[in-house]
This record gives C-alpha cells, structure tokens and sequence, in this order.
C-alpha cells in the first residue's frame, strides 16, 4: 500500500526533523524553488540567501525608522529643557506668561499661542492673562484632561489668538493646580497649517507643556 502525503504533513515532518537534509544532503540540489524576484528558479540556497536578505533590509528599514524617532525624541527634549530653563529665570510673576508663551513660539516654532487664567490674585486682575473668558469656555476647559488637537471648529479660544481667521489647526492644553479637579486656565497652541495639530497625534510632550505650565502659574492665583 502507497502511503499518501498532503504537503501539510511534508511540512509537519520536515519542520519535527530539523535534520533531514543534512541525512540527506543529495536532496538539496535537486530542490528547486521560484523566486518572487523575476520569477526564475532558484535552488533552496539561492532563495534561503533572499529571504535572509529581505529580513535584513527589512530590520535596516526598522532601525533607521527607530534611531529617526529617537534624533526627533532627542531633539524635542532639548527644546523643553531649554523652554523650561526660561521660565525658572522669570524675574517676577507678571513676567512668566509672556516668557512662556514667547518660548513656545520660539523655542518649539508655535505660529501662534497665548492662554488664559481665571481666577488670578487681585495684582493680575488687569493683565492680557486674565482677560473675560466665558463660562462655555471653562466648562470646556474643566472637561479636558489631556490635550486636545485638532481641526479649529471656531472655539472660543481660537478668538484669543492673533489672527484667528488663519488658524487651521489647534492645540488646548488644560491648565490645573496639583490634585485640582477644574481647571483654572487654557493654554492654546495654533497653527495656519492643518496638519500641525492632529487628533491621532501624540501628546505626550504636549502633556509636560501643560504640566509644566500649571506648575509656573500656580504662582498667579488668589
């Protein structure tokens, strides 16, 4: 009786006996396989030796894609000790929020920024900070809990900004005591260009720009 094999079974076998060909090494040359570059055929060598090429170039692609993100990682860690370096040479309080909003501009390239604080110690009740900001607007604020980006659906908070009609794109970046459930600021990112804020983008460095703010401003609060 012939025994009948599926090439599962082939496969099965071949993959429990790791040694096969070496027990049998005059099966190898007589292997013959169809390479997927040009369509020829090749020996079993000749296609291990592609398929070992096409990993490396595909580990190559990865590495350059990793060691990319980590130059760009690098780089924005350095704007941020630098933008954080300007706030801790602050001469006064009333001169934080201008610093603050100049770095980001500077420092990170922000076409545009401001923010704005409520309830402010009575000292700063007539700066541009603490201008009227409308109870929508803090509702808005006291909802978000990590940063919002996106497309600018004319909020209010786009109004603060130079140029408001120009802003495509928008950065809100919650404002918040430590351990405070409401907000008593936001601190807005805009841009011309659409794609500058996202909502699929990652805001972990956004995160420590509000983290960090909060922190500084705390200092202007009744």
């Amino acid at each position: 009786m012939t025994l009948q094999f599926d090439s599962a079974s082939v496969a099965h076998y071949l993959a429990n006996n790791p040694h096969f060909f070496e027990e049998h090494p005059e099966l190898v040359s007589k292997l013959k396989l169809i390479s997927p570059l040009g369509g020829r055929t090749v020996s079993l060598q000749e296609r291990q030796m592609e398929v070992l090429r096409e990993k490396i170039k595909a580990l190559d692609l990865r590495l350059a894609a990793l060691i990319r993100v980590a130059q760009e990682n690098d780089a924005i860690a350095e704007k941020f000790q630098s933008w954080t370096r300007s706030l801790l040479l602050a001469r006064n309080d009333v001169d934080l929020p201008h610093l603050l909003i100049n770095g980001l501009q500077t420092i990170f390239s922000v076409p545009h920024a401001t923010l704005r604080i409520w309830g402010v110690a009575e000292a700063f009740s007539h700066t541009w900070f603490s201008a009227d900001v409308s109870v929508d607007a803090r509702i808005f604020s006291n909802g978000l809990h990590t940063p919002f980006c996106g497309h600018n659906n004319d909020f209010e908070a786009a109004s603060w900004l130079d140029e408001p009609s120009s802003i495509q794109s928008i950065a809100m970046l919650p404002l918040r005591a430590e351990a405070a459930t409401d907000a008593f600021g936001l601190l807005v990112l805009g841009s011309p260009d659409p794609e500058r804020f996202t909502s699929d983008m990652a805001t972990d460095f956004l995160t420590k720009i509000g983290e960090t703010t909060s922190a500084a401003l705390t200092c202007l609060l009744d």
